[in-house]
């Protein structure tokens, strides 16, 4: 059996600062799924964000896109292999011109931050132990 694959749909207002923001972060988009109106944001194997322009975005709605500068639409959340590698991808982020919603969240086994991309988005970083996922 395969794994299964997401492909998380975003809308952005302006697709070449979200392209630009996101390669700056070290991430780069697969030019077959991209265009004037998408580009597919590969950040694993498995896991895809289509950054669609709004005009795309409300074609594959009825409702109002969310306004993330006074709502939340969603929590993405994306695991790192360190506590160290949660920190470069946020400081990254930031250097880029995204913002942090919030201060570090340091539980011992556990240790996340959080950034809001250009658009509004809410990524949350996360390491855990893998001693303490295990027993």
């Amino acid at each position: 059996m395969s794994a299964t694959m997401i492909f998380v749909n975003l809308p952005v207002k302006d697709l070449d600062a979200s392209k630009a923001f996101w390669a700056k972060l070290g991430y780069s988009c697969n030019p077959q799924f991209t265009d004037d109106t998408a580009a597919c944001l590969v950040i694993s194997d498995t896991i895809y964000a289509m950054l669609l322009t709004e005009p795309r975005f409300k074609e594959f709605t009825h409702k109002a896109i969310a306004d993330t500068s006074t709502t939340t639409e969603a929590l993405l959340c994306l695991s790192a292999e360190s506590r160290e590698k949660v920190d470069e991808l946020v400081d990254a982020a930031l250097a880029a011109g995204a913002a942090e919603p919030r201060a570090a969240q340091d539980h011992g086994f556990m240790y996340g931050r959080a950034f809001e991309d250009l658009e509004g988005h809410t990524w949350e970083i996360m390491w855990m132990d893998p001693a303490a996922v295990q027993g």
